[in-house]
């Protein structure tokens, strides 16, 4: 059609009946021109990012270290300047803004439509682009990876204390100093993960679930972005799974023990498969009664135990620490509590956790005395029902 109107055009100054073959070519010319329309505000703005981001590229590429990402990337951005000068002409039309510039556009819209200038510059263009991906694609990997190593440089540069992780062959997790990056002034602790996975206990907000988050997110920011907020951290590779942040599925009918329970079965189908995994869970099967929970936690954390898996769990189940004593090594965070507040050390301490003292939090909350009062003496009444069973077993 473009041809067409060409010929018209030409024609028609040696025979006036190719003004009407042109007047009609210029109709189909003029729909085809603005049905175009919808294809060019898809690209218009976005192939201009395309030429930025090259030119982008080509300016990171005058660094001698960042050549060392990609040496062949000249070739790439070579060709894809190559394109850059069709572009050009789409931008024409937003320099044309003022009064006299307005009558150049309608004049310049005319000559666009007539010759069919912007269905044919734009895919050629894109058919240009389109035999050139694997060079976008290469100028786009160089500039987002050092976007990356930029983002990775701040955040080591906002942090007091990081290191790079040594990745070992062996089954040990050795981290001295460790943090929780998003905790305001966390305090560090240090623990050796060996032959056997950790069970910790402590009351709540002592510290346990922020513990093992924090091991949990130095192993995947140690694997992902080579950097770990402690002193010195050294551990395997490992597929990490967390039974942490359960909550209730209301959409699905799928209550918290529920989802507790489909979460903890992949994790066993997980513990066999002959990776190395480290499984994070918090407060096993705390959504159903003492008995089961106790019963079922026991053999779920033994045949996760099994297979050099590594496992942090916290629970509030003494009866725990007795039953998987000579399969994981105990540790626990405790509390100070006197006459009017409670506080806490956030230290991580080897052994079982030996005093309780939630009833005494309830009396410094003000609790009924007879309240309070009750609930020590059931407490006495439990403890030695539960020492009379360990005494006879």
């Amino acid at each position: 059609m473009s041809f067409t109107s060409l010929v018209s055009l030409i024609l028609a100054f040696f025979n006036p009946i190719f003004f009407i073959v042109l007047l009609g070519v210029f109709c189909v010319n003029f729909v085809l021109h603005y049905w175009n329309k919808n294809n060019l505000v898809q690209y218009v703005n976005s192939i201009p990012q395309l030429f930025r981001l090259n030119n982008v590229a080509s300016h990171l590429f005058t660094n001698p270290i960042l050549k060392k990402i990609n040496s062949d990337l000249p070739k790439s951005i070579k060709l894809i300047n190559e394109v850059k000068n069709r572009m050009s002409f789409f931008s024409l039309e937003a320099k044309l803004q003022g009064e006299f510039e307005i009558i150049a556009w309608f004049v310049f819209e005319i000559f666009k439509t007539m010759f069919l200038l912007e269905p044919l510059l734009l895919f050629g263009v894109l058919k240009r682009l389109n035999n050139k991906r694997g060079d976008i694609e290469n100028v786009f990997k160089f500039v987002g990876h050092i976007d990356m190593l930029i983002s990775i440089a701040s955040l080591r540069n906002g942090v007091k204390t990081f290191c790079l992780p040594i990745i070992n062959d062996g089954n040990k997790i050795i981290v001295k100093d460790i943090s929780h990056p998003l905790l305001f002034n966390c305090t560090t602790n240090s623990i050796e993960i060996a032959e056997k996975s950790i069970l910790l206990t402590g009351s709540n907000m002592s510290g346990k679930t922020s513990f093992i988050r924090a091991i949990g997110l130095n192993v995947i920011t140690g694997l992902t972005i080579n950097t770990c907020f402690a002193k010195s951290m050294s551990f395997p590779l490992l597929k990490v799974f967390s039974a942490i942040r359960i909550s209730d599925d209301l959409m699905n009918d799928k209550s918290y023990y529920f989802e507790e329970v489909l979460t903890i079965k992949e994790m066993l189908k997980e513990s066999i498969n002959g990776n190395k995994n480290l499984f994070l869970l918090d407060e096993i099967f705390k959504g159903t009664n003492t008995v089961e929970r106790i019963s079922a936690g026991k053999s779920v954390l033994s045949a996760l135990a099994k297979n050099n898996n590594k496992i942090l769990v916290s629970t509030h189940d003494i009866e725990l620490t007795d039953m998987l004593s000579n399969e994981y090594e105990l540790y626990h965070f405790s509390e100070t509590v006197n006459e009017k507040n409670v506080g806490f050390d956030y230290k991580l301490k080897e052994g079982k956790l030996k005093k309780r003292n939630a009833i005494r939090i309830l009396e410094i909350n003000d609790y009924p005395k007879e309240v309070v009062k009750e609930a020590i003496e059931i407490a006495k009444e439990l403890d030695k029902t539960y020492l009379a069973k360990n005494t006879t077993n």
